[in-house]
């Protein structure tokens, strides 16, 4: 399969067969939470900013600051990179943005209009291409990348092997004694393939259900 396809209905449809065919701990997962449920965001600047406002803060914390910054940029047009460059620190200050997420906010705005990134055409290109290009952003490492390719793009085949909640999800489910290292969470995820997304995202979701639930 194509490292960029694109999770539509069908796609996922595939991919729970195939999720449950191939391993028996996301047949039960699958079982246990039910439908497949990603909604991809649209906006990709939105979802990009969003991701760097949000870094090493509460949710509450983000949600506050990401609402004083759409306040803020409504006289400029929203929430748009000319808009991130036409603010001064001190009003970025006051929207409770840090020196260093200005200074990211800032990095990403002029590499968009610099088309160093180019959002419009990144569905077109595959997952490590899309990575590499975010990457350069200051405060953009592979991780948040990851995410854009999964929540905004909505590629069938990513599997962030170093998010904190897959890998719980995986050292319960899968019954390890610890969190797993990276080589671990491959050759788990390795049947998953090409629908690693999808299998994710149930880790993910597994995370709330009960104690009784763990066993397949």
């Amino acid at each position: 399969m194509s490292k960029h396809v694109r999770l539509s209905p069908e796609v996922a449809e595939v991919a729970l067969a195939h999720l449950s065919a191939v391993d028996p701990v996301m047949r039960h997962l699958i079982a246990s939470i039910g439908p497949f449920g990603l909604k991809p965001l649209r906006n990709r600047f939105h979802t990009l900013v969003r991701s760097i406002v949000s870094q090493q803060i509460s949710t509450k914390a983000a949600d506050s600051i990401r609402r004083k910054l759409e306040a803020t940029v409504e006289p400029y047009g929203g929430l748009t990179p000319e808009a991130i460059l036409k603010l001064s620190p001190a009003k970025m200050r006051k929207a409770g943005l840090s020196p260093q997420k200005q200074t990211y906010l800032r990095d990403l705005a002029e590499r968009i209009q610099q088309r160093h990134v180019r959002l419009d055409r990144l569905h077109r290109l595959p997952d490590e291409e899309v990575i590499a290009e975010l990457i350069q952003v200051k405060g953009i490492g592979r991780w948040t990348a990851q995410m854009f390719l999964i929540f905004t793009l909505a590629r069938a085949d990513v599997f962030p092997h170093d998010d904190l909640g897959v890998r719980a999800a995986i050292r319960r489910f899968y019954r390890l004694e610890e969190l797993p290292d990276k080589e671990t969470a491959h050759r788990i995820a390795e049947s998953w393939r090409p629908y690693a997304t999808v299998a994710s995202w149930y880790c993910w979701r597994s995370l709330a259900l009960p104690a009784e639930s763990v066993a397949p």
